[in-house]
């Protein structure tokens, strides 16, 4: 697993250990008063093996509920998102290149994941880690500055007071240095009921990397998760949908839809031909014994 870290945005690569998955740390250069507020003391560099695995650590755990200020100042408590996936990050608007570049590559994924799975299958948020400094209003202009207007993504500001327990739940590990923050590049994926699925690390990633989680999320029992022929239509195209890396997109894939119809006939005729040799059979008995 490879990580990264310095003083300007982008330094050098350090290797850490072996793994899949990339996890980026990042140190970006900001203005002193963005800083100056920051809630953990200044630090010459984040312990990045520690980070990395605080991060994975958080596998499996529940989110609490707490409550954060959307881009309005409205309330708005993380126990509203349950009943979808939802993809969270952390960022903070001090931040000119790595934090923009991050949520772009973000607003790419997703915007693949909802053509691949539908507009309303999941919800994101990114959350501002910088208080007082990600005020609400900050967060707006920072959503409006990069043309995020998706109506399932919202740009949360929590409470200073809550931001070291916020940020410990979700494995998101920051520290402020004199040029700004080294900071974990990750996007968590959370399932329906509040509970990390999956860290996705990285500067920049390709669409599946959030798409299939999210997939397996969504599709994990579709025939009983169905209510209709139309939402079992929509699952089985969700299902039979494959990432293709020359388009960066999702397309539906006949041979896999194919396949699964040629099963279910299969099945189906195994089903009707045990039923007509037991039918005959006792059809055949009944006959003896007359």
């Amino acid at each position: 697993m490879k990580l990264h870290s310095g003083p300007a945005p982008c330094g050098l690569w350090r290797r850490v250990y072996a793994g899949a998955m990339l996890a980026i740390f990042c140190g970006v250069a900001v203005p002193v008063a963005a800083v100056e507020n920051a809630t953990p003391a200044l630090s010459p560099a984040m312990d990045q093996a520690a980070a990395l695995r605080a991060s994975q650590a958080a596998v499996g755990r529940t989110i609490g509920d707490y409550t954060l200020l959307d881009s309005e100042g409205r309330r708005v408590r993380l126990s509203s998102y349950r009943g979808k996936p939802l993809l969270v990050s952390f960022i903070y608007t001090g931040c000119f290149q790595v934090c923009p570049t991050t949520t772009r590559a973000l607003q790419q994924a997703a915007s693949v994941a909802r053509d691949a799975l539908g507009a309303d299958r999941f919800n994101v948020i990114s959350i501002g880690f910088n208080q007082p400094a990600d005020s609400p209003q900050a967060l707006k202009s920072f959503a409006a500055q990069y043309g995020i207007n998706s109506p399932n993504w919202k740009f949360l500001s929590p409470p200073a007071a809550i931001v070291p327990d916020l940020v410990r739940d979700f494995g998101f590990g920051f520290v402020a240095t004199a040029a700004g923050f080294d900071h974990l590049l990750q996007v968590s994926v959370l399932d329906a009921e509040g509970r990390i699925y999956r860290q996705i690390y990285g500067e920049n990633y390709s669409a599946d990397f959030l798409t299939e989680p999210l997939r397996q999320l969504i599709s994990g029992n579709p025939v009983a998760g169905a209510t209709s022929f139309s939402e079992i239509l929509d699952q089985v195209r969700i299902l039979c949908s494959v990432y293709d890396p020359r388009t960066g997109k999702y397309r539906v894939s006949y041979g896999l839809v194919l396949e699964i119809a040629g099963g279910a006939t299969f099945l189906l005729w195994i089903v009707w031909f045990f039923l007509n040799e037991w039918w005959t059979r006792r059809r055949s008995a009944r006959r003896s014994r007359a």
